[in-house]
């Protein structure tokens, strides 16, 4: 599995954001929320029950492959979009500090988009090889088939 590499960590007094090459990660500071998600990870089961409902109100940690867009607006709260979800707002104090994260996330953001396609287009291009070596295998089959059966016939005549 490859190495996840950091690109940008941003403290603030309630909340660190840790931006990872294919993750943002948002981790609260000091609430039952953050001491909920510690044992969560601690305990496989309930991560997969709880944490699922836990992340339907606020994704903590975000593939960044499953981000729509990243806004942010003149005060420098930055709304990221997800599909099927809620939007997740981060209020940051800093402006250039939010200038950076979003500036780093479309970044990202467009990498992920790009290696999708990629991968899209590696997929059709096995799956039209796949088919065309089916098509020949049923094809040389079929010639085997109709080879033994004119073998047959010739036989048939012969002997009958």
């Amino acid at each position: 599995m490859p190495e996840t590499i950091k690109v940008l960590k941003v403290e603030n007094p309630h909340f660190t954001i840790i931006l990872y090459d294919d993750l943002l990660k948002i981790d609260l500071k000091g609430s039952f929320k953050n001491e909920v998600e510690e044992a969560l990870e601690h305990k496989p089961v309930l991560k997969e029950t709880i944490g699922k409902i836990l992340g339907v109100f606020v994704p903590l940690h975000i593939l960044v492959s499953e981000i729509d867009s990243v806004d942010m607006d003149d005060t420098g709260k930055i709304t990221v979009r997800l599909p099927h979800h809620r939007d997740v707002v981060i209020p940051l104090e800093n402006k250039e500090h939010a200038e950076k994260l979003v500036e780093k996330l479309n970044q990202l953001i467009s990498k992920a988009r790009t290696e999708k396609i990629r991968e899209n287009v590696e997929i059709k291009r096995a799956e039209k090889k796949l088919k065309s070596a089916r098509k020949e295998a049923k094809r040389k089959a079929n010639e085997r088939k109709n080879t033994q059966r004119a073998h047959e016939i010739h036989q048939e005549k012969v002997w009958g």
